[in-house]
């Protein structure tokens, strides 16, 4: 699905409008489930996403928002997600960490770091035994990299050869711990990749134009191949792990380390290189904002008016009685 330079800039101004009017409201304690916020890493899910179709399968982890709204997830049934009403993607049942949404190709998302890794190989196993065109895309963070289940999976993925994009986003913090605690200075994720035979590219996640050209390579060549590939993107959160606030008080960052990345923000950067080679205008921006803004604010409206679900449907979607 190529899109217009526009189109990229205008779906990262609407996943980043939809966390911030979240970021607005949650004090008002009727979102009810934890949220974790992808603010300042939009061009990752906007720039993957852009390249798949409909049929092809996203799964996700407990930071989905962006990626669901990307893959053309419906902004009213995510929001009312949140609020655990009967009108949300998954009935009201899951909130902010277990989206899912068959209609355009979403899966799931499991929050359990690592475990919607071999399920989406499972997935992609499924389209190469049905000899299915598409393929599955995996958003995982570098914590997951830790995760035994995680080379199991390359492992699989590898020696089946199933159609599936591994996409690492590579924020470099596990909750509060920085990548130097937890892996060793010469390990380079791209590389264990590697070593399992998987093609692997790697590339500047802020970087709208780069994570789009990667990914279209990526694609390109599982298709071509009939071989997995994996993406890493490095890019970084802004706000706190889990919730809606800014933390860098706490000083598990370096100093002045979330001031890099802001600057170096994937929406204000992207804004001003199309302004400047006269691809957008400030006229433009201002009608834009203002229909997702009217948008955003249906969406909330919706949600909030929407019924929570009723008892009789608590025993049902599960495993056993």
């Amino acid at each position: 699905m190529n899109s217009l330079p526009k189109e990229l800039y205008f779906s990262m101004l609407r996943i980043r409008m939809v966390e911030e009017k979240i970021v607005e409201l949650y004090s008002e304690q009727e979102m009810r489930c934890p949220v974790h916020l992808s603010i300042g890493q939009e061009a990752v899910a906007v720039g993957v996403c852009e390249h798949l179709n409909r049929k092809d399968i996203v799964m996700s982890a407990h930071r989905a928002h962006a990626h669901y709204l990307a893959k053309g997830g419906n902004l009213k049934s995510m929001i009312a997600e949140l609020y655990g009403k009967s009108t949300g993607c998954a009935m009201g049942k899951g909130g902010s960490m277990h989206l899912v949404d068959l209609k355009c190709g979403f899966f799931a998302a499991v929050p359990i770091v690592g475990s919607t890794v071999p399920i989406a190989v499972g997935v992609a196993w499924t389209f190469k035994l049905k000899k299915s065109s598409n393929i599955v895309t995996v958003f995982l963070g570098d914590g997951t990299t830790e995760e035994g289940v995680f080379f199991e999976s390359l492992d699989f993925a590898s020696l089946k050869n199933v159609p599936i994009l591994f996409i690492c986003e590579n924020n470099f913090y596990s909750v509060y711990s920085q990548l130097n605690v937890r892996q060793a200075s010469n390990r380079n994720i791209s590389t264990l990749a590697e070593s399992h035979g998987i093609k692997a590219f790697k590339g500047d996640g802020n970087n709208i134009q780069q994570v789009s050209e990667i990914t279209e390579k990526a694609v390109k060549y599982i298709k071509n191949n009939n071989a997995p590939a994996f993406v890493e993107l490095e890019t970084f959160r802004w706000l706190e792990h889990c919730g809606p606030n800014d933390d860098d008080d706490l000083g598990y960052r370096k100093e002045g380390e979330l001031d890099q990345w802001v600057k170096r923000d994937p929406i204000a950067s992207y804004k001003s290189r199309m302004i400047e080679d006269h691809q957008l205008t400030e006229k433009e921006i201002i009608k834009t904002v203002e229909v997702i803004s009217t948008e955003i604010d249906e969406a909330f409206r919706f949600a909030k008016e929407s019924p929570f679900p009723d008892q009789s449907v608590l025993n049902q979607h599960i495993y056993k009685d």
